[in-house]
């Protein structure tokens, strides 16, 4: 089997938020999908082991915030590498109270649902969720999966749906972020970037960066 033909399919970039026990929490996704139109639902699936899982549980509800190419990419890192169970994620990410749900400000769009089913697989559970509310809130393209490899040049946390281990090659001089795995590709050199130069995905400091 050939995992990369995964890659074919379409993906997209969202924050998957809800409440816990009044506090806003969330994770970053690309597995997202609305699956019937009357009525409008939608299903996320998120891994087992995300303290937002239990949070949706919780909570009976979701919501789904889609990034556009141009959010701050350290928005990904933040949700994607960091747990909400020893971190609020949205002291650092402004955010709004949309349909009842916290939604991220930096996003094009959102979707606000209400569980009404779940779906258990070994490692993810695929929550669906009837629509309670949904806007535009830009006019900025959304980020797809793709966008986010290919221009961010950003990674794949272990917990996501996609996640495939990357494959082992030759040493190389690029430098590469120990906690989310950005690589990087600036034309200013890795020494010569400033002591204060954060990793642009999840916000980590240039002294986790290890040379490949």
């Amino acid at each position: 089997m050939n995992p990369n033909a995964f890659h074919s399919l379409s993906y997209g970039v969202y924050i998957v938020s809800t409440w816990d026990n009044g506090r806003p929490t969330g994770c970053t996704a690309n597995c997202a999908a609305q699956i019937t139109a009357d009525p409008a639902t939608v299903m996320v699936s998120i891994n087992k082991n995300n303290y937002t899982n239990k949070c949706i549980r919780d909570c009976g509800h979701f919501s789904v915030s889609v990034l556009a190419e141009n959010s701050d990419p350290a928005i990904i890192g933040t949700f994607g590498f960091r747990s909400g169970k020893d971190f609020n994620k949205f002291d650092q990410v402004a955010y709004q109270v949309r349909d009842t749900l916290p939604v991220v400000s930096d996003s094009c769009a959102y979707i606000a649902c209400r569980v009404i089913d779940t779906m258990e697989t070994a490692t993810h559970t695929v929550f669906l969720g009837q629509v309670i509310g949904a806007e535009i809130t830009s006019d900025n393209p959304p980020m797809t999966y793709a966008f986010y490899h290919k221009v961010i040049k950003g990674k794949t946390a272990k917990n996501a749906p996609t996640y495939i281990p990357p494959e082992t090659g030759t040493a190389s001089d690029k430098y590469v972020c120990s906690v989310c795995g950005y690589e990087y590709s600036g034309n200013i050199p890795f020494e010569e970037l400033p002591q204060d130069w954060k990793c642009p995905v999840c916000g980590q400091p240039k002294s986790v960066f290890r040379k490949l």
